[in-house]
């Protein structure tokens, strides 16, 4: 590979993550469109790294790709929560049951670590490093589960599911739902985590639900 074609790997990876994190985070709000000059020359790269960007966040379920027009962020429905709530409470019921079975200390310190820095980001009010954190609780957690196949699914959805973390306004109650996760996990109790993991996903699928309620009602 060349040195340029190196750099634009590298150049898409990083305009990838930056739109990323601009969209679950709420940076870029559903709807709005995402010009490829426009980002291009705010991130100061070609239009060919955005390009590839978009086609990414069109796998992962973000963007919506718009024959000859603009890609734009994606406009989440009522039925498109429901549905991937439904696909998720039986894959993340069973990497947290897997991670609980399957842990070892440093995975679970790493699981620890991790929640240690959204209660801390959620105390302080900085939502972004909290929801953050939030996100990455759930991708160690598929980790310790120790399963190449969850892991690929869960990857389907991973971005889908920052996203709904980044609907979560009640910081405090997430990070206190992680704890009682960890806990579960830490103890080996896969039994109070069938039960605990459903209510969490349940908490939520909900706060997203109201979100887009009052989005729609101000629009």
């Amino acid at each position: 590979m060349t040195a340029a074609g190196a750099t634009g790997e590298l150049e898409s990876v990083r305009v990838t993550r930056i739109l990323r994190d601009d969209i679950v985070l709420g940076r870029r709000l559903p709807g709005s469109r995402l010009v490829e000059r426009d980002i291009a020359a705010e991130l100061d790269v070609s239009r060919l790294p955005v390009r590839e960007a978009i086609r990414t966040l069109v796998s992962e379920g973000v963007v919506v790709a718009r024959p000859r027009s603009w890609a734009v962020v994606r406009e989440f429905t009522q039925r498109d929560i429901r549905d991937f709530a439904e696909v998720r409470e039986s894959v993340e019921t069973l990497i947290f049951v897997f991670a609980a079975e399957r842990h070892d200390e440093a995975g679970i310190a790493r699981l620890r670590d991790v929640y240690e820095r959204e209660l801390a980001a959620a105390q302080a009010g900085d939502a972004e490093t909290a929801r953050m954190a939030a996100g990455e609780f759930h991708e160690v957690a598929a980790m310790l589960a120790g399963n190449d196949m969850l892991c690929e699914l869960i990857d389907v959805f991973a971005t889908r599911l920052r996203w709904l973390f980044g609907q979560h306004d009640d910081l405090l109650a997430m990070a206190a739902e992680h704890r009682a996760i960890l806990e579960a996990i830490s103890a080996r109790d896969a039994d109070a985590l069938r039960r605990i993991v459903p209510e969490h996903l349940a908490s939520g699928q909900l706060a997203a639900q109201l979100r887009l309620a009052d989005r729609a009602v101000v629009i």
